[in-house]
């Protein structure tokens, strides 16, 4: 199936002009991919006229309506229908597209695209998904990032289930390594929910994943496991602390390679490192966050990303369509039923 994507045009600090070079960049990488381009029409065509191969292979939906990125989710949604996240969203509802990318409100998407496409059958809550960069070859997926701020035993075996088959489409992985992040790594520390749910996957080997036990958020870089799970409030403050601490690495190569003469030979020296380094640590290379277990692909593009980064969030979004990650997801949902009760914790 040739992916169709819709994009929100009007998301994104830069707004339409970048959107839309990723979109072209996309479709210069993978010249089978369409698009639903919607926003404001008149903006979109003029930025289409410095991208004439992609016209060709979109179609322009006009919306007047835009989500600010201060705007409250409450506020967001009762407007949905008007704006160009909400018909994104609803393009993939109605099947007129494959999956929906936006660089807009997180809190926004999230909320509209939960009301419009729902979770999958047996999957509590949905939960956002990112790819972090490690220093083997193979990025790492992180789950929950901020969709939920707390979440019990069963969201957590949930979350474990949903990032293993996003790993396996990714990367090939038969079972995944799947570790929960804690402050510690004995089987005592953590939180009553963290200790059930590890109980949970301890027992859960039919699952098509690898359970390792816990991680520390200090181990995340170290390509120890493929899949690390924890409630969304955990999981942001981590990659938010994962993000601050390439910056500052990237921030004080460039003071220390520019301090003097001496500084600015050894950077010419070690230019082909520094260059891998930096690679490895733009975010834009790892852009796409996936709100995983709705019954429909929804990608999350950074809102501060380059045409770069929305490229590699278009090409999340059609690899998933293409591999089918709903079906995925729902095939291992009722292998877990044993050691999920209903009331969170584990059986």
């Amino acid at each position: 199936m040739t992916p169709r994507i819709a994009i929100d045009a009007m998301g994104g600090d830069d707004g339409v002009r970048v959107m839309i070079a990723g979109v072209a960049l996309a479709r210069h990488r993978h010249p089978g991919f369409t698009f639903l381009l919607v926003g404001d029409q008149v903006r979109i065509e003029a930025a289409l006229e410095h991208h004439p191969g992609l016209r060709s292979a979109s179609e322009i939906k006009h919306v007047d309506g835009v989500v600010k990125g201060d705007e409250k989710p409450t506020q967001a949604m009762r407007k949905a229908k008007s704006t160009s996240m909400g018909q994104a969203i609803d393009a993939v509802k109605t099947g007129a597209a494959g999956a929906a990318v936006s660089s807009g409100n997180t809190g926004a998407l999230m909320a509209m695209s939960k009301i419009a496409l729902r979770t999958i059958p047996g999957i509590d809550r949905p939960a956002l998904a990112a790819l972090l960069p490690t220093i083997e070859d193979n990025d790492l997926v992180m789950l929950d990032l901020g969709a939920n701020t707390g979440a019990d035993a069963r969201n957590l075996v949930e979350f474990a289930v949903m990032g293993a088959a996003y790993s396996r489409i990714l990367y090939g992985y038969d079972r995944p390594r799947v570790k929960l992040l804690n402050i510690g790594t004995e089987d005592l520390k953590g939180t009553e929910e963290l200790r059930d749910a590890a109980a949970a996957l301890g027992r859960a080997g039919h699952l098509p994943l690898e359970f390792l036990g816990f991680t520390e958020a200090d181990k995340l870089s170290r390509a120890e496991t493929d899949v690390v799970v924890s409630d969304g409030f955990s999981g942001n403050v981590a990659l938010k602390a994962v993000e601050g601490a390439a910056r500052f690495v990237t921030d004080l190569l460039r003071t220390a390679f520019s301090s003097s003469v001496r500084s600015k030979i050894g950077f010419l020296i070690s230019r082909p490192a520094t260059e891998l380094l930096r690679h490895h640590l733009d975010p834009n290379n790892h852009n796409g966050a996936v709100f995983l277990g709705l019954n429909g692909i929804v990608v999350k593009s950074h809102g501060g990303a380059d045409a770069k980064g929305v490229a590699n969030a278009v090409a999340v979004a059609a690899r998933l369509v293409e591999d089918s990650l709903i079906d995925r997801i729902g095939e291992s949902l009722s292998d877990i039923a044993a050691v999920l009760p209903h009331n969170g914790r584990a059986a």
